[in-house]
């Protein structure tokens, strides 16, 4: 005998509910499908967080332990966020890391011309996108693999720079402290917590919001996607193509030059020749365990938003939580191996 109920037996409500359950089945599937990445990388950063948190919970619960958190992952965000428009398009871009050295060096320059800081901020974007646009320029158009080109540009911009500078820091210690400084970088306390809110890392959050609503609404966010989707298709349509591809390496210029800036007035308005050479791994790492694959097509800015602060979170989140240093490179392994495993069952390759 079988268990089943005949469907002439079944009520007619009973249909209807099952209906309902998978349409609703249905739906979150479909969402996760959609919104898998981001939510894959948010839960990766509170499963990172908890494991430490585990292993000494009143440092971890303690406002004050964040204020370092806070101040170092801004520029992270940055670099990320905009790299997700340049994977997605189909291209790589090794060279955000001299640019982020060169933009400091005129920021500085700037600053100790009698500059003020917002002006030679502005300035410094300026110098990005036109050095994005080069970069761009040479990749596209000059039809070279942007994986080679822009590792080489990255070590030919980063050697002019240190050859101009002769290896040595550049100061402004007068301008720590001016308008300009603290609207940029000062801090606020949060309701009498004791955790210090840098004005950088606002910023992140509201470049964000801007990347998310350019990527998601804006012409040239869609064109990107298309882009790196299917690039005989976009041509087709209209799109052109070799501009589009253009356009997020100036992107990705002005956001490793916001970037520069920021770490020169981190460091107390000291520029060093190679202060963006240690961001190259550590942005890549982000980017790819915020969901955005390397083939292009598909990505995340809130994605990469969580996955910029999963890595800035694991070295001091690790030696808070009593691991010995050297744990560090193995816990960066197994987040981004376990992360885009988790990512190949929240959608489709695109490519």
């Amino acid at each position: 005998m079988s268990d089943a109920t005949p469907a002439a037996a079944r009520p007619p409500e009973a249909d209807a509910s099952a209906v309902d359950t998978r349409k609703e089945q249905s739906r979150w599937f479909r969402y996760y499908r959609t919104n898998g990445r981001a939510m894959n990388a948010f839960l990766t950063l509170v499963i990172v967080w908890a494991v430490f948190a585990v292993n000494n919970p009143p440092l971890f619960l303690n406002p004050i332990f964040y204020n370092a958190f806070l101040f170092s992952v801004p520029a992270t965000i940055f670099l990320t966020t905009s790299l997700v428009f340049v994977i997605v398009s189909g291209e790589l871009d090794l060279a955000f890391p001299s640019v982020v050295g060169a933009a400091g060096g005129v920021f500085m320059y700037m600053v100790m011309s009698g500059f003020p800081v917002m002006g030679a901020f502005f300035v410094t974007l300026v110098f990005g996108a036109l050095l994005g646009a080069g970069i761009g320029l040479i990749v596209v158009y000059g039809k070279i693999s942007s994986l080679v080109a822009t590792l080489g540009l990255n070590f030919f911009i980063l050697g002019l720079v240190n050859l101009l500078a002769q290896g040595r820091t550049i100061s402004a210690p007068d301008a720590v402290g001016t308008l300009g400084n603290r609207i940029l970088t000062g801090k606020f306390e949060l309701l009498n917590t004791g955790l210090q809110v840098p004005m950088h890392f606002v910023w992140s959050l509201l470049w964000c919001v801007f990347c998310y609503v350019l990527f998601k609404y804006h012409k040239f966010g869609v064109r990107v996607q298309l882009v790196g989707d299917n690039t005989d298709s976009a041509r087709q349509m209209g799109i052109n193509v070799e501009r589009i591809r253009v356009g997020v390496f100036i992107f990705s210029g002005v956001a490793a030059a916001i970037a520069g800036a920021i770490l020169v007035q981190m460091a107390n308005m000291v520029w060093f020749p190679t202060s963006g050479k240690a961001y190259l791994l550590i942005a890549l790492a982000a980017l790819f365990v915020g969901g955005t694959p390397t083939w292009g097509g598909v990505g995340t800015i809130w994605g990469a938003l969580f996955g910029a602060m999963t890595v800035t979170l694991i070295p001091s989140g690790a030696v808070g939580a009593g691991f010995a240093g050297y744990w560090t490179d193995f816990l960066f392994g197994l987040v981004i191996i376990l992360t885009m495993i988790a990512h190949r069952f929240s959608g489709a390759r695109v490519r």
